[in-house]
């Protein structure tokens, strides 16, 4: 969703009518409380009126969109915190300083947050790490493929791994495949052996 939605004279208006019908005056269409949440998210203001009193009623909005995100499973408010922001109501000299407090909290949450991905941004080169992690991975796997063929007896060796015929290296791994034969063989017996009993 673009940030055109609004208009340089201020917020996007947002008309709620009795209905509980939420009407977007920027574009002229009914919206819903995930489009709110989605224009939140996006950085878009907008104020929500009362179709019929005129009432800015932005703020039970934004909590009525808490409510509903929260009921979806996305838990992001602790319960003790719930509670101890349901005992600061009615306490007026709490009332004064708590919301200026959670907003200074929240503004600079923001900010780490933000810094934190700049900080990643850099640090990685201006790649994505899991770019990075994907080529890793792949490497591990071609070196885990190429470890089974040279001990698995069925792998097909290519024209490099294949070392000239009636060389050293060619009676080590003759040597080798012989042993493994052996080992095979001997597996082949003990379980036969026991199938047997």
């Amino acid at each position: 969703m673009a940030k055109s939605n609004g208009s340089d004279d201020g917020p996007v208006i947002i008309k709620k009518y009795a209905n509980r019908r939420l009407y977007n005056t920027a574009t002229s269409s009914y919206v819903t409380l995930d489009y709110l949440c989605q224009m939140v998210k996006d950085g878009v203001e907008f104020v929500v009126n009362d179709a019929k009193t005129g009432e800015d009623i932005t703020r039970s909005v934004l909590t009525q969109i808490i409510v509903e995100e929260e009921a979806k499973g996305h838990n992001l408010l602790p319960l003790d915190f719930l509670r101890q922001l349901i005992g600061f109501y009615g306490d007026n000299a709490q009332q004064m300083l708590l919301p200026q407090y959670l907003d200074h909290s929240m503004k600079m949450f923001a900010r780490n947050q933000e810094q934190m991905q700049e900080y990643l941004r850099d640090s990685m080169g201006g790649v994505f790490p899991m770019g990075q992690l994907e080529e890793m991975g792949r490497q591990n796997m071609a070196m885990f493929e190429k470890a089974m063929q040279m001990f698995s007896p069925f792998g097909q060796p290519t024209a490099e791994d294949t070392p000239p015929p009636g060389s050293k290296e060619e009676a080590a791994d003759q040597d080798q495949i012989d042993a493994l034969e052996k080992k095979l063989d001997a597996l082949q017996a003990q379980i036969e052996a026991m199938s047997r009993k």
